[in-house]
């Protein structure tokens, strides 16, 4: 089992910035990929940006150049560093940590981004 935690959603204005953080606990070392989705009011939850336990990085086009995805050395922690930020960047943002069985997802976190 794993466990997540994030924190550090707000409310910011267009052109602000903010960085996500989610901790992992539990079967830590059974995570290959973890990553950052998130789901704005009335639409389908979607990629935002995902990093492997080899460190390779890969980012939904709409946040390439502004977001940065990266985790501590020991790999229970994530970060979701968002600069630049639009009002279509406002949503619930989740932490996901994928084994090779299973996909477990954190409990969500606000992003507003006010124009």
């Amino acid at each position: 089992q794993v466990q997540l935690v994030e924190s550090g959603g707000g409310l910011v204005q267009a052109g602000g910035s903010l960085r996500l953080s989610c901790a992992a606990s539990g079967s830590i070392f059974n995570i290959n990929t973890m990553g950052w989705y998130r789901q704005a009011q009335g639409k389908q939850r979607e990629l935002v940006a995902t990093i492997t336990s080899g460190s390779s990085t890969n980012y939904a086009d709409s946040v390439k150049g502004r977001f940065t995805i990266s985790t501590t050395n020991a790999k229970n922690t994530v970060y979701l560093q968002m600069n630049s930020l639009k009002p279509e960047d406002t949503a619930v943002y989740y932490c996901a940590a994928t084994t090779r069985i299973q996909q477990y997802w954190g409990q969500g976190t606000q992003v507003t981004v006010s124009s």
